[in-house]
C-alpha cells in the first residue's frame, strides 16, 4: 500500500498561531460555507466546475492538532470523482526553537489514486505557500475566482446541502 500524501512546514510563529491559521480555512485555502471553529461544525470548498468537499470537523486541540473528515465530495477532473469521501485531512503542529511545525497528512490520498498528482500539487501550494504566509503574516493566497465562476451564498449553501443530504442518505 501506498503512503498518504504529507508535507511539513516550519513557520516563525507559535503553536497557538498555527493552529488558528489553520481554522481561518478562508484565509489560505478559499471561500467556504459552514464553521470550522468546534467539532462537530462542518463545511464546504468549492472551485466551481472542478471539485467540491465537504468536511467534518473531528478533532481540535488548540495548539496541536486540527482534524476533518471528508463526508462527500466530487473532483471533475477524474473518473473516480468521489476518491476524497470518507479520506481525513490532519494538521499536526508543534513547536520548534525557531517557531512552529506543521505536518500536514491527507490520510487516503495515495499514489494509488487517480488524482494524486492534482490533488499533492494543488496541497502543496496551499499548505507549503499559503498556509506558510497566513501562519507568519497573516496574508495568505486563497484561491479566488469571479466573473462566471462566482458563487453567491445561496449557491453555496445549496452545496452544503447537497453534501449533508448525500451523506444522510449514505446512512442505514
Amino acid at each position: 500500500m501506498s503512503a498518504n500524501f504529507s508535507t511539513t512546514i516550519t513557520a516563525a510563529a507559535t503553536p497557538q498561531q498555527a493552529f488558528d491559521a489553520v481554522c481561518d480555512v478562508a484565509g489560505w485555502w478559499g471561500r467556504i460555507t459552514g464553521t470550522t471553529g468546534a467539532v462537530g461544525d462542518e463545511f464546504v470548498y468549492v472551485v466551481p466546475g472542478l471539485h467540491y468537499s465537504g468536511f467534518r470537523v473531528t478533532a481540535l486541540e488548540p495548539g496541536r492538532l486540527v482534524e476533518w473528515t471528508v463526508t462527500g465530495s466530487y473532483l471533475d477532473f477524474v473518473d473516480s470523482a468521489q476518491e476524497w469521501n470518507g479520506t481525513t485531512v490532519r494538521f499536526e503542529i508543534s513547536g520548534t526553537p525557531d517557531g512552529v511545525a506543521v505536518a500536514f497528512t491527507h490520510d487516503g490520498l495515495t499514489d494509488e489514486d487517480e488524482c494524486y498528482e492534482i490533488c499533492s500539487n494543488a496541497w502543496s501550494s496551499f499548505v507549503n505557500g499559503s498556509l506558510k504566509a497566513f501562519i507568519e503574516t497573516g496574508d495568505g493566497m486563497p484561491y479566488e475566482f469571479g466573473g462566471a465562476e462566482a458563487l453567491g451564498a445561496d449557491d453555496h449553501e445549496a452545496l452544503h446541502r447537497g453534501v449533508v443530504d448525500a451523506l444522510a442518505a449514505d446512512r442505514p
